[in-house]
């Protein structure tokens, strides 16, 4: 039996646009401004279900939250996994699970991100308050 790789290119951009409801020029748009990076074949666009994700997402951003592109790009960039084929599981963590719940998984709807970069965001780890203790002593 042969399992099916996430990351393996083969939907094209109708198939893609269709699922969005988009125009498939609105996909165009987002790949000239760095937001996807579909794999090509003969000149060819074809999507991974990755992609197909990261495209939701991004949908998500623009259509739900009200982002233009260039605020796409900040929130994207914040990802360190976005350019990777696909991330680890086990940074991601499910929404009732204590944790930052400022950064929403792009690949499972409902769960949050969770890197060690992300302890920072906690006070007691941040070295700027760990050394402002140490300096007010």
């Amino acid at each position: 039996m042969t399992t099916w790789d996430d990351d393996k290119p083969a939907l094209s951009i109708g198939i893609i646009a269709q699922f969005l409801q988009v125009h498939p020029e609105t996909l165009r748009i987002w790949e000239r401004n760095g937001l996807i990076q579909p794999a090509r074949k003969n000149k060819q666009r074809l999507y991974s279900n990755n992609d197909l994700k990261r495209l939701k997402f991004i949908h998500h951003l623009i259509n739900e939250k009200g982002l233009n592109i260039a605020g796409v790009q900040q929130v994207l960039a914040m990802y360190s996994c976005w350019k990777n084929r696909s991330c680890q599981d086990s940074q991601i963590m499910n929404k009732d699970e204590s944790m930052n719940k400022s950064k929403p998984c792009w690949k499972k709807e409902g769960y949050f991100c969770t890197v060690i970069q992300d302890q920072a965001d906690l006070c007691s780890n941040c070295k700027f308050y760990q050394e402002g203790c140490r300096n007010t002593d």
